[in-house]
């Protein structure tokens, strides 16, 4: 299993598929795929795609971001780059350059058509998937999500409750421009964040 984990990571880390032959247009720089596979994390954080401080330091919420992401989990950053202990798949594993306003521009379609069925296959002792905004919920909660991510994170507690394998926690992106919606949105910190801290504390840091 390691040695499949591995090869796999070495495939995706080669992968220029977004830039040698793209599902529309051509990423605009180089490629730099950040994944963190793991045979062993109970733990995958499946969020949207690197931003460009991550793009530059090959390290997954190596930002603001990922401070808000760890405070969220009650994690230190030892334990959150672990990858004994937590994987991080990305819908999109490379920064997919800005849109017009000079926002990052949604995960690329390829590595979703590419890679993510294979690396699950390749992971079935997880347990737990946080599904950080709507990309990663698309995947991950299907038909099962809300109309709006506000909906499919109200829905947090009764997702768990279903006893899936693995379980799924849908989550906000933890961007600092999500602060208005954290304000507006209170339950998010009263009801959600206390399961998230016990679940994570469950699988990561028993």
């Amino acid at each position: 299993m390691v040695a499949d984990i591995d090869l796999l990571a070495e495939e995706i880390t080669g992968c220029r598929i977004c830039r040698d032959g793209p599902d529309g247009q051509c990423l605009p720089h180089d490629p730099r795929p950040v994944v963190k596979l793991s045979a062993s994390a109970r733990i995958c954080i499946a969020g949207q795609a690197p931003g460009m401080r991550v793009h530059k330091t090959g390290i997954p919420f190596n930002d603001p971001s990922g401070d808000r992401l760890r405070d969220w989990m009650g994690v230190s950053r030892e334990i959150f780059y672990d990858q004994s202990r937590i994987a991080i798949v990305p819908m999109g594993f490379c920064f997919p350059g800005y849109d017009a306003k000079g926002g990052d521009l949604p995960p690329r379609k390829e590595c979703v058509g590419r890679w993510h069925d294979r690396v699950f296959a390749t992971m079935p002792q997880l347990e737990l998937i946080l599904v950080i905004g709507q990309y990663a919920q698309r995947y991950h909660l299907g038909s099962r999500r809300g109309k709006t991510l506000t909906q499919t994170v109200q829905m947090a507690r009764s997702l768990w409750q279903e006893q899936a394998n693995p379980r799924i926690l849908p989550l906000p992106h933890p961007s600092w421009r999500n602060s208005a919606w954290l304000k507006n949105n209170p339950w998010f910190e009263s009801d959600v964040l206390p399961l998230l801290r016990r679940e994570v504390q469950k699988y990561c840091c028993p």
